[in-house]
């Protein structure tokens, strides 16, 4: 409210101008008995030769007062002149106040870093008392002494990092974090590197059951094979004869078909589509009548069986007897509808679905996802904690594109698809364990729309996700310009960027603080000897930090050969809370990550059969 207008400013004023005015009463009836030299005739004092303050009013009128006459002349002038002082200060402060304008701290905008009392109410520092601090490590910040503390975050939101390449990203906050993480967690892996500098780790100081799934290696029965890959079947996912099996099959048929992420908008694609989800149910039910296991292979090689015309296949389709020795719809309709198509249509069809498919051709790929060493529902419910690398080689990473994806999407299906219970009014956690997603360089696996969507939701399954990207223009070319990737991230870590319009995007969420700009103007003759200097103050605005200075945040630094040696700053932002300014961890410079990075990886990839928890 303005002072201006308070309603009880005036009943201040009157208060204070009676209190004025009874001691001003108070000194003239103490005057007057000093000056009479506290005569007996002037009455008794209250205590001490003090007497009520109206009294002098009371003693004119007495019969002495005449020869006091000088003494009373002077206390009438002393009130008559307090009284004018005070009607003149009276109107002098109304004045000022009329002419002082109203202030209005941070009207231009009060941006402003965190201080160390509110990282640490945020809960990013370990709090004074020396409880346990865990989480993700998000950075560190550097306090007034030149010491870096870790800043950490463990609750259920997810995380994102957005950083060039060789930026530092790994080595501050992917590694820190795989070296502390204790439960569950399904790490993107395109060089191996995370694998061989965390799983060992995490296989003997977290007690983690460690697999590496590498579609395109070598897998682990061959011989010779160092690091080899575990085996996925996509296939064993489908819940085969059970509500859920059209559902499964149609999530695979659409990974398949839908490769850069854009939709089923293509004439070609939405009619493999159809195809792909009858066929891998038709292929699952023969193979569940022989008392073996299909797998996409088996799928692909139904379509390319050069002993056998494709019509045989769809019309086998249709005359299908797989639900209780009865006609399957979904099966029997894929068949007829690829039957009833025009030949040359039919053809295209038929050629398109096999190029999604082409990737099970080759021996490592068909080999590596034709059994299971490990299923989904493991990787939170297993008795231990289950570390998933999903590990692609440089010159693979295009061409298994697909696999991941799959592989990605389907882990987000099934572990989303249990049914959530409540206690009390809160959320039950529905698994036996956490599970961090692990992403690094996401958005070049293109979009995901059942990750895109899951986000808002995952958490409350105990899925944290801890996204990376290289800037904002990388993630728009998967997402589009209104992706919801960073708004479903509760927390953001932005490096010095090199693109222009991501400084941009930084400096608007740290926004706008206040700054007092001075403007001095000097008057007088050119070489005369005085000059009059006027100095003006203005509040104006300014982004806390400026698109420049974003791009200008200390990068790390590096040694000849290209190695990170000192590091570099960031801004952490924590939705609803000021940013951070913060510094850069490396772990090589912790003795606790040094060595727990030294720990070497098994020499093949695990395995959950021993003491899986879930069969279809």
């Amino acid at each position: 409210m303005n002072a201006a207008s308070n309603p009880r400013r005036p009943l201040l004023g009157a208060a204070c101008f009676t209190v004025a005015a009874m001691v001003a009463s108070s000194l003239a009836t103490q005057f007057v008995a000093w000056r009479v030299g506290f005569h007996p005739a002037i009455g008794a004092p209250w205590f001490d030769h003090f007497y009520a303050p109206w009294r002098w009013i009371e003693w004119q009128e007495a019969a002495w007062a005449p020869n006091a006459r000088a003494t009373f002349q002077i206390v009438d002038a002393g009130l008559l002149a307090t009284t004018a002082l005070s009607m003149f200060g009276v109107v002098a402060a109304s004045t000022a106040r009329r002419r002082r304008p109203v202030r209005h701290e941070g009207v231009h905008g009060t941006a402003r870093f965190q201080t160390e009392q509110e990282i640490r109410r945020s809960g990013l520092l370990p709090r004074r008392d020396g409880a346990a601090h865990a989480g993700v490590y998000i950075g560190g910040w550097t306090d007034a002494k030149g010491t870096t503390h870790y800043l950490r975050h463990d609750g259920p939101e997810h995380c994102i990092v957005i950083a060039p390449t060789r930026s530092g990203k790994g080595v501050g906050n992917v590694l820190p974090t795989l070296l502390s993480w204790p439960a569950s967690c399904v790490v993107y892996d395109e060089k191996g590197e995370l694998w061989a500098l965390t799983a060992g780790w995490r296989a003997t100081g977290a007690d983690n059951v460690v697999i590496r799934w590498e579609p395109g290696g070598v897998g682990q029965g061959s011989s010779g094979a160092a690091n080899g890959s575990s085996g996925f079947n996509f296939l064993d996912e489908v819940r085969l004869g059970t509500p859920h099996e059209v559902a499964d099959a149609q999530n695979i048929a659409h990974t398949l078909c839908d490769p850069e992420g854009r939709g089923l908008a293509d004439h070609w694609q939405r009619t493999s589509f159809a195809l792909l989800t009858g066929l891998i149910l038709h292929v699952l039910y023969l193979a569940k009548a022989r008392g073996a296991a299909a797998s996409l292979a088996d799928v692909a090689n139904a379509l390319s069986n050069p002993k056998r015309k494709s019509e045989e296949l769809w019309a086998e389709m249709v005359a299908n007897r797989h639900v209780r020795n009865a006609l399957h719809p979904v099966v029997a309709a894929a068949g007829r509808d690829m039957l009833e198509r025009e030949a040359r249509e039919r053809g295209s069809v038929l050629s398109t679905a096999k190029t999604y498919l082409m990737l099970f051709q080759d021996p490592l790929v068909a080999g590596n996802t034709g059994h299971s060493d490990f299923r989904v529902r493991d990787l939170m419910n297993h008795a231990r904690p289950v570390s998933l690398y999903v590990v692609t080689r440089g010159d693979d990473k295009e061409r298994l594109r697909p696999l991941v994806r799959l592989m990605l999407t389907m882990i987000t299906c099934r572990l989303m698809g249990v049914e959530l219970r409540f206690r009390d009014g809160q959320p039950l956690m529905p698994h036996r364990h956490r599970l961090l997603l692990m992403l690094d360089e996401f958005p070049s696996l293109n979009r995901l729309h059942l990750i895109e969507d899951a986000l808002p939701k995952c958490a409350g399954y105990g899925i944290k996700a801890y996204l990376a990207t290289q800037d904002r223009e990388q993630m728009f070319r998967s997402y589009g310009e209104h992706q919801s990737i960073t708004g479903n991230c509760h927390i953001r870590i932005i490096y010095a960027p090199n693109e222009w319009k991501t400084g941009e995007w930084v400096s608007q969420m740290v926004g706008n603080t206040t700054i007092v700009k001075e403007d001095v103007t000097e008057s007088g003759t050119r070489y005369g000897p005085m000059k009059h200097v006027s100095r003006t103050y203005h509040e104006v605005s300014r982004p806390l930090l400026t698109p420049n200075e974003i791009m200008q945040l200390r990068k790390p630094e590096k040694n000849e050969a290209g190695q990170i040696t000192a590091p570099g700053e960031m801004v952490v932002f924590v939705a609803g809370e000021a940013p951070i300014r913060g510094t850069q961890i490396l772990y090589f410079k912790d003795p606790v990550f040094s060595e727990r990075a030294k720990v070497k990886p098994p020499a093949s990839g695990s395995t959950t059969k021993p003491t899986m928890v879930f069969r279809p």
